[in-house]
C-alpha cells in the first residue's frame, strides 16, 4: 500500500471510539513499522498558559496563543507534548514533515509558543495516535476511515469543531451524507 504520510484522516460516523469519533488525524509517518499521527480537532478543557504555568515555563497569558486549546492527540505517551507547526527553523528536535509542515517535541518551542518567536501557525497536542504494521490498513479496508491528502487550512484554520466537516467537503462529500453503517459494495 502507498504511505499515507502527509495525509488526514477523517473518521467514519461508524467509528464510534471515544478518542477517534469524529476525529481527524494527520498522519505524520507511514511505513512497513505501522504509522503514527495526531489527532488535530479533539481539544482538551486545558489551554496552553495551563500547561506553561504547570512546566513552570514563563509565558504571555495575554497572548492570544496562551488562549489555544490543547488537543488530545491521541492514547500514546499522552503526557507527552507534540507542535505540529508551520516551518520555523531553530528548536532541537524538529522534524520537517512536508514544505508546509513540521512537527517538535523538544521543550524549547513550548518557551516560544506565546512569543513573537513563534511559528506563524501550530497546534499542540499532548499524545499520539499509533498503528502496528497492517493495521491502519485493515481499519481502511474495514471502512473506518476516508484519506485526504494534508491540508494546512483544515489544520490550522478552522475552529477544531469543523475541522471534520471541513475534511469531509474537501471531498465533496456533507457529513450528514455519510451513513454510520459500514458496508462493501
Amino acid at each position: 500500500m502507498e504511505s499515507l504520510q502527509n495525509h488526514l484522516l477523517i473518521a467514519m460516523p461508524s467509528l464510534d471510539d471515544p478518542l477517534f469519533g469524529r476525529s481527524v488525524t494527520y498522519i505524520c509517518e507511514h511505513n512497513a513499522d505501522g504509522a503514527m499521527g495526531i489527532v488535530i480537532n479533539h481539544p482538551l478543557s486545558v489551554d496552553i498558559a495551563n500547561l506553561l504555568e504547570q512546566l513552570e515555563i514563563e509565558f504571555d497569558g495575554g497572548s492570544d496563543a496562551a488562549r489555544m486549546k490543547i488537543c488530545a492527540g491521541g492514547p500514546v505517551q499522552n503526557d507527552r507534548g507534540f507542535v505540529l507547526h508551520t516551518p520555523k527553523a531553530g528548536f532541537n528536535s524538529s522534524m520537517q514533515l512536508n514544505q508546509d509542515l513540521m512537527i517538535t517535541t523538544s521543550k524549547d518551542i513550548l518557551e516560544q509558543l506565546t512569543t513573537e518567536a513563534a511559528p506563524d501557525k501550530f497546534i499542540l497536542a499532548l499524545g499520539y495516535a499509533g498503528w502496528s504494521p497492517g493495521q491502519l490498513e485493515q481499519e481502511l479496508a474495514d471502512n473506518s476511515w476516508l484519506v485526504i491528502p494534508a491540508d494546512n487550512r483544515i489544520i490550522f484554520d478552522l475552529p477544531h469543531g469543523e475541522k471534520w466537516q471541513g475534511a469531509t467537503a474537501k471531498l465533496g462529500i456533507q457529513s450528514w451524507q455519510l451513513s454510520p453503517q459500514a458496508g462493501h459494495a
